[in-house]
């Protein structure tokens, strides 16, 4: 199965670190951001990755060449809509195949990614935290309510019923690409993957969830965010992840 990471975005909330520096390229723990996804998805046996760059394309692109050699590297030219766009940029990589998708700015244990490999559902998966507690988990979450049949029945920022958080991790198939494109050609590049899977939530049985509770994540979306996550990841591995 192949990997993509989404990196395209421009890390606005985190200026002034990101005027002149990629957010993926930020180093926290003594590694750029990057570091993370990659290495989890390396460590769950994916081998086959690509990163999918927009702001600030071309440092991204160098700095990738230079320390991840074996990754392929995606260029999306509408980085400044929303994020399901590079799932469409990266349609020709994963062709018809299912494929594992994580988020850039996420720092995400291969615990993860091996969770969601093993699990048995046929269709597309969500990985979600019952027991989310830090900051960079909470703090503006993307909610979901995972309903008794263990699909994801709602999902947003601001839902008022939910059971669990969203954790930027996905296996996703051909029917979410379709239903990407089309959102996309009805909405713009305003779409989100989130629109994707209440989309399908609505035509379908949808995304199930993938139960990772208790694993260590984080989304690193602000200088809180970033000096957070920094202390977590040097408290629990040093410098050795």
């Amino acid at each position: 199965m192949r990997g993509v990471i989404l990196a395209a975005g421009d890390g606005g909330r985190l200026r002034p670190l990101t005027l002149e520096t990629p957010k993926i390229l930020l180093e926290v723990a003594g590694h750029p951001l990057i570091h993370y996804p990659i290495a989890a998805m390396h460590d769950a046996g994916i081998s086959d990755i690509a990163v999918v760059v927009g702001y600030m394309a071309e440092q991204a692109r160098s700095v990738l060449l230079s320390d991840f050699p074996s990754v392929t590297i995606i260029m999306n030219e509408y980085y400044e809509g929303e994020n399901a766009s590079s799932i469409l940029a990266a349609r020709s990589f994963v062709a018809d195949d299912s494929f594992v998708v994580a988020m850039g700015d996420h720092p995400i244990a291969a615990d993860i990614v091996s969770s969601l490999l093993a699990n048995e559902s046929a269709g597309p998966l969500l990985c979600v935290d019952r027991l989310a507690r830090f900051p960079t988990q909470t703090d503006d979450a993307t909610r979901v309510m995972v309903d008794s049949e263990g699909y994801i029945s709602a999902i947003g920022k601001g839902i008022e019923e939910w059971n669990a958080i969203d954790t930027g991790v996905f296996r996703m198939n051909l029917d979410v690409v379709e239903a990407v494109d089309h959102l996309v050609g009805r909405h713009g590049i305003g779409v989100g993957i989130t629109d994707a899977v209440r989309f399908m939530g609505l035509y379908g049985p949808g995304f199930a969830a993938c139960d990772v509770s208790g694993t260590l994540w984080g989304d690193v979306d602000t200088l809180d965010d970033y000096h957070f996550m920094d202390r977590l990841l040097r408290s629990v591995h040093g410098d050795d992840l």
